[in-house]
């Protein structure tokens, strides 16, 4: 199975036809639709995409975005889950930790916590278990200056997955492993960036290819 991650699109759609034709299997966004909204440009973003979408909400997302992913052709995975087939499972968790922008979407490490614990308990875990998280774990493509400002309750919850795939830090495109796990950053989807997510048959057997369209 292929798999397109985009993320940080910030209302700029211009793309979408370019990543479409990159011919996945599914694609997966990882926040930052919008550019602090209008949330009714989504009904037609997705309305756009002909295969299998689903979407979390970045931190600068109104909260307002989860009632229109609902009434869209895209899965809202915001503290939800799905399988896509039957061999890939994937979580998601939308908005990011604090910020000192105070943006629309922000959550406390401890309701991160709450979220991911509740979700994690209720996964069909299949072949390969992914997060979908806008924002990073602490310790990986999470670099400000120097400061690490990914989130630490994404990090404690690391061990659940096979892969996580994140945003928000537009500087930190990148593929990575932290703590056995691998961490995909696509970059943002409004310069045309991606990336093209390769699902095998077993476990672990995931490769990730940084595309600009």
């Amino acid at each position: 199975m292929d798999v397109l991650l985009i993320a940080d699109l910030h209302g700029n759609f211009g793309k979408i036809e370019s990543f479409l034709d990159l011919n996945a299997d599914a694609m997966i966004v990882a926040g930052d639709i919008t550019n602090f909204g209008p949330v009714d440009a989504v009904e037609g973003l997705f309305s756009r995409i002909d295969i299998p979408c689903v979407a979390v909400p970045g931190n600068c997302d109104p909260r307002e975005i989860l009632d229109a992913l609902e009434q869209s052709d895209a899965v809202s995975l915001h503290g939800s889950r799905i399988s896509l087939g039957n061999r890939v499972t994937v979580a998601g968790l939308g908005g990011s930790n604090p910020t000192p922008f105070q943006t629309p979407f922000e959550f406390s490490e401890e309701e991160i916590d709450q979220i991911l614990t509740t979700t994690v308990s209720k996964m069909e875990r299949t072949v390969h278990n992914v997060l979908l998280s806008h924002c990073p774990p602490h310790g990986a493509l999470d670099l400000v200056e120097s400061r690490h400002v990914g989130s630490t309750s994404v990090r404690n919850h690391l061990k659940a997955f096979d892969l996580v795939c994140c945003a928000h830090i537009h500087e930190q495109r990148g593929v990575t492993d932290l703590d056995g796990v691998r961490i995909v950053n696509p970059g943002m989807a409004s310069d045309g960036n991606c990336a093209l997510i390769h699902f095998g048959d077993v476990a672990k057997e995931i490769t990730v290819e940084l595309i600009t369209v």
